[in-house]
């Protein structure tokens, strides 16, 4: 990794880089897309049969689809205690902390003979994308807790599963457990952009919904992309992020271990260190290129850290987190003495962890936050995957007789400042009849 030194042309030039980068929307992938959610919207089971069979698994019919109680005892079967019991605290903290996520309706009456509220309801139906893996070897989890879970949490009466199936039309034991344990109602073997099509339009197999969560490829999220409006959508994720702050109190193999954690996931991660030594700056350099070396996905790291990592070194901790807010990471270490002393100055980031023990896999998996996380700069404005996101807020509103005719006029004046003479209608016919 490339240490440079802020303030300088080199290290704007390196900022501007690692902000600017996004999802490799090509025009050929937006037109290959529209395409599939046309087909799938139009010939509903059939195109979703089509695009299984000649992508995922050939013999996939549309009976077999949807996975059996059968299918799911059998996976109870093939998971060892191991897993069970680190699945299990897993769900009982994520649990733990959504809980804490959720609203109630509330009604205030303000004024004499009004009453205001908002009604908080869960929406009816949401689906959850589960990635495919080098054939469904590698069955991401995390991914059926952190969709599941915070949908169950606020009421939400179907929770769809879809993940690609492999060749053989199997589902990974492990997801199916982690389903059943955490209440999905149905689990579908088809996956990319033409199961987030039939999760948004519906078919005669596939149940619509009204909210699509769940990471993805480039097809994934350019299809979430298009259907939002149709269906709520979490986020539009682009590839992963961490960002540490560091002093020389910090550990410089902790450091290099998860910058490194984050680059294997994708050429285009990013992963930066931001600190006021230059020794630690000096120390983790070398101490990601040993780990480097040992590293099963050492060509994707590799990759990543030459293009959008980077090891800045800043006059103090203060700059270093002006930097951050800047980039608005998706993940943000603190590892530094007094790490609870900056919290107050972070404004931008999807996760903050705290402390040396506290690295960015402990949230992947069981701390309790959600880990779909807003990226490419986007924790400026936007927050984690949560409760909020299966809920809608419904206003309400009433006046009594008395009280309409208080702010009549108001209304009105307001209505014709704004040349809508029909709103100031509406309500002076109720002034001059009652």
């Amino acid at each position: 990794m490339e240490i440079i030194c802020w303030p300088s042309e080199e290290a704007e030039k390196k900022i501007a880089a690692i902000a600017n980068r996004s999802l490799e929307m090509r025009p050929e992938d937006v037109e290959a897309v529209s395409k599939i959610l046309l087909d799938v919207k139009t010939r509903g089971d059939e195109a979703l049969m089509d695009y299984t069979r000649r992508f995922d698994a050939p013999d996939m019919t549309i009976d077999n689809m949807i996975v059996t109680e059968a299918e799911m005892v059998s996976a109870e079967g093939q998971v060892d205690e191991d897993f069970r019991k680190a699945l299990g605290r897993a769900v009982d903290q994520i649990k733990a902390f959504h809980k804490k996520q959720l609203r109630n309706s509330w009604i205030t009456t303000p004024r004499p003979g009004v009453m205001l509220g908002q009604l908080v309801n869960p929406v009816d139906a949401a689906g959850i994308y589960v990635p495919g893996a080098r054939g469904g070897l590698t069955p991401l989890v995390s991914s059926v807790l952190m969709g599941a879970i915070p949908a169950k949490i606020a009421g939400v009466n179907h929770v769809a599963m879809v993940t690609p199936p492999t060749r053989q039309g199997e589902v990974n034991p492990h997801l199916l457990v982690a389903a059943r344990k955490v209440g999905v109602d149905v689990v579908y073997k088809t996956g990319s952009a033409w199961a987030i099509a039939a999760l948004a339009y519906g078919t005669r197999t596939v149940k619509k919904v009204d909210v699509i969560v769940g990471p993805g490829n480039i097809y994934v999220s350019l299809a979430k992309k298009m259907v939002a409006g149709v269906a709520g959508i979490d986020m539009v994720a682009g590839p992963s992020e961490i960002l540490v702050i560091a002093d020389d109190s910090a550990n410089a193999r902790y450091i290099a271990a998860d910058l490194l954690s984050q680059a294997e996931h994708d050429r285009l991660a990013s992963s930066i260190l931001i600190t006021n030594s230059k020794k630690t700056a000096e120390d983790v350099q070398i101490a990601v290129k040993e780990q480097l070396a040992h590293l099963g996905r050492k060509d994707i790291a590799e990759k990543s850290l030459s293009d959008f990592g980077a090891i800045l070194i800043v006059p103090d901790i203060e700059t270093a987190v002006v930097l951050s807010n800047r980039i608005a990471p998706e993940h943000l270490e603190l590892q530094v003495r007094e790490p609870f002393e900056y919290l107050s100055l972070i404004r931008n980031a999807g996760a903050v962890f705290v402390g040396e023990y506290t690295p960015e896999p402990v949230g992947d998996y069981v701390a309790g936050p959600n880990h779909v996380l807003p990226t490419g700069g986007t924790a400026r404005f936007s927050s984690a995957l949560s409760v909020d996101v299966f809920v809608k807020q419904t206003s309400l509103l009433h006046y009594s007789r008395d009280a309409f005719h208080r702010e009549a006029v108001d209304i009105m004046c307001l209505a014709s400042v704004e040349c809508l003479g029909a709103h100031a209608g509406s309500v002076n016919i109720r002034r001059i009849k009652g």
